[in-house]
């Protein structure tokens, strides 16, 4: 298990969890916590219910729930307020912790969320080398540059951990590819993908990065391509109408991009209508296809600016 999570959970769950085997405690990818039901954790082989002292499942408490919130905010609630409304938090190391209760609205927005009956930790892990294979199916040659990339696949399926290698890759350069180093500017809203704590990436992300972390996707990446010179700009989760017209801006400055969507399919994004308009004008030239059918970060298919297939993973 990553170092340094089981200090943000109450110490009667990470001393359940510190008795499991190695093995396990390393395939661990989330741990979930429900009031008045199991312990449970999520692993790279199926579910764990794991065990109390009395041999009998590990059943949360509401004041399980108060301990580890209240060790989450760290008595820096306020300054936590904006995170907060989006649902979770991001601990060292790029860890997220997402949670449910009682919605507090305010004008219709969310302000907040209190009365928490749920902690979803996901478990951020980087794996590097991971997108070796994928490098060489994403450059044009002629430019010597990477072609605009748009990563698709559902929860859990390792689109940040390939996000993250494509930028350590590209930053670096990749002697195997022939890619010379790029200068990229990271927008990291839910400091997923650097991990960055006060500012500071945890992960590798390459020597020419430039992180802007825990700022809006569609806000963060105007900012980078009019303050820093980039050659790429990679996101994570776009989305939303914001996230289409920053990236339209991005593409204009003849930037070239980087990003991930939620999605089961190529065919699932068509259909999303904030996206229909940038997608009909071919402002992919690939598309990287996750599943976790053969395990996390399956490649299920590398498509062109039309959709049609031109590599499997690799």
């Amino acid at each position: 298990m990553a170092a340094g999570i089981l200090d943000y959970l109450p110490q009667k769950i990470a001393e359940i969890i510190g008795k499991l085997k190695e093995w396990q405690r390393e395939e661990v990818i989330e741990i979930r916590m429900r009031v008045h039901q199991p312990l449970q954790l999520i692993s790279l082989h199926g579910e764990i219910f794991p065990l109390d002292g009395k041999n009998k499942p590990c059943i949360i408490t509401p004041l399980d729930l108060e301990r580890a919130f209240m060790i989450l905010v760290k008595n820096s609630y306020y300054a936590l307020e904006r995170q907060l409304a989006e649902g979770f938090l991001t601990i060292p190391g790029g860890h997220r912790v997402g949670f449910t209760g009682q919605a507090v609205l305010e004008d219709g927005n969310l302000r907040t969320i209190k009365n928490i009956n749920s902690l979803n930790y996901r478990i951020s892990r980087q794996v590097i080398g991971v997108a070796g294979g994928l490098l060489d199916k994403i450059l044009d040659r002629e430019e010597e540059h990477i072609l605009n990339t748009l990563i698709i696949g559902p929860p859990l399926c390792g689109k940040t951990t390939l996000l993250r290698d494509l930028v350590r890759l590209i930053s670096d350069g990749d002697e195997r590819s022939g890619l010379k180093g790029k200068k990229v500017a990271l927008v990291d809203e839910r400091s997923e993908i650097a991990g960055a704590y006060k500012g500071i990436p945890q992960n590798r992300i390459g020597m020419r990065t430039d992180l802007l972390d825990n700022c809006p996707k569609a806000r963060g990446m105007l900012l980078l391509i009019r303050a820093m010179s980039p050659e790429v700009v990679a996101v994570d989760e776009i989305g939303s109408r914001e996230d289409v017209l920053a990236i339209e801006e991005v593409i204009n400055a003849g930037v070239k991009l980087l990003c991930t969507i939620h999605g089961r399919d190529y065919d699932s994004i068509l259909r999303r209508p904030s996206l229909k308009e940038l997608l009909a004008g071919k402002a992919f030239a690939r598309y990287i296809v996750l599943s976790n059918k053969a395990g996390i970060g399956t490649v299920e298919r590398i498509l062109d600016a039309s959709g049609r297939e031109v590599g499997r993973g690799g």
